[in-house]
């Protein structure tokens, strides 16, 4: 959602520009060109090629001054802080790059056979493989149902379990065929494919991507607090943060953490409903399908307390 990105966050030549998901750099590329030679982008992704791809997209563009950081995004306001950077606009697209899902050796896509790896850092932590072969039914239960929201959890936990005491289970396809056979012959009539949730849910809980969310999003809201009292933080007077979600846990805690911004007079929302991709974008664009984009303002005149 480019066009929908742009014209939430509003860039001005010369801000600082915050991408907490550099991807494979199209937004940043995009915040860039808005943000001039003048301005700062700061990148930071999970993924170190990805990473590097993204600071390169981006250098391209023109003298713009560029600082990459690799790791989560809940760690980037301290990283600005010791760089003494005020964010004017900050973006989360909390999807992740085609480059990830469409590689099977990463182990994103049950479409694709490959080791269930599904780190977006390859490099550190443990894989996918590693959280079926240690967890117990219980556990493995909670993450497919809470982070998949997945009705047949506890059935597929016990699938799990009752294989690993065989072999281990080490490949999507492996995992995707467990699954199949935990939803029988409701795998014909489902409408997602019986292993979407479990993927989603495994994927969630390797990269601890709702730990980082629910970290950023408490940073935005002691940022506008700072901002509100006069206290040095890392985000501009008046600043923008737009979240583009893909799926309804990611969304409810976007939606939460902006409404209590809204309440307490310490920001406001543009638009309480959020942004939906154009019929254009989707039919071009099949994976924009879900996502919904939530922006609101930091401070400014509602800030001030």
């Amino acid at each position: 959602m480019p066009t929908e990105v742009l014209a939430g966050l509003q860039v001005t030549p010369g801000d600082v520009v915050l991408d907490c998901t550099a991807g494979r750099g199209g937004h940043a590329a995009l915040l860039a060109t808005a943000a001039g030679d003048d301005g700062t982008i700061v990148l930071c992704d999970l993924d170190p090629g990805n990473l590097e791809f993204a600071a390169d997209r981006v250098q391209t563009i023109g003298p713009i001054q560029v600082k990459p950081f690799q790791g989560s995004f809940a760690r980037v306001p301290r990283d600005l802080r010791a760089e003494g950077l005020l964010a004017n606009a900050v973006l989360a697209d909390l999807g992740f790059a085609s480059t990830q899902i469409d590689d099977a050796s990463r182990g994103f896509s049950f479409m694709r056979e490959g080791p269930l790896d599904m780190r977006m850092d390859p490099t550190r932590g443990m894989t996918a493989a590693d959280i079926l072969a240690i967890s117990d039914e219980r556990e493995l239960t909670r993450i497919i149902g809470e982070y998949g929201e997945e009705p047949l959890a506890r059935r597929i936990a016990r699938n799990v379990v009752r294989q690993r005491a065989d072999e281990p289970i080490l490949t999507t396809a492996d995992l995707a065929g467990l699954v199949r056979d935990a939803y029988g012959q409701r795998a014909a009539s489902s409408r997602l494919h019986p292993a979407t949730r479990t993927f989603q849910a495994l994927r969630i809980a390797v990269n601890d991507e709702f730990g980082a969310l629910d970290g950023l999003l408490r940073q935005i809201m002691e940022a506008a607090e700072a901002i509100g009292a006069d206290r040095p933080t890392w985000l501009a007077d008046g600043a923008r943060v737009a979240f583009l979600t893909f799926h309804s846990l990611e969304d409810r805690r976007v939606k939460r953490a902006f409404v209590e911004l809204d309440r307490r007079g310490l920001g406001s929302q543009p638009a309480r409903m959020p942004i939906l991709p154009s019929e254009t974008e989707i039919a071009t664009n099949s994976r924009s399908r879900s996502a919904k984009l939530r922006v609101a303002l930091v401070g400014g005149q509602s800030g001030r307390i």
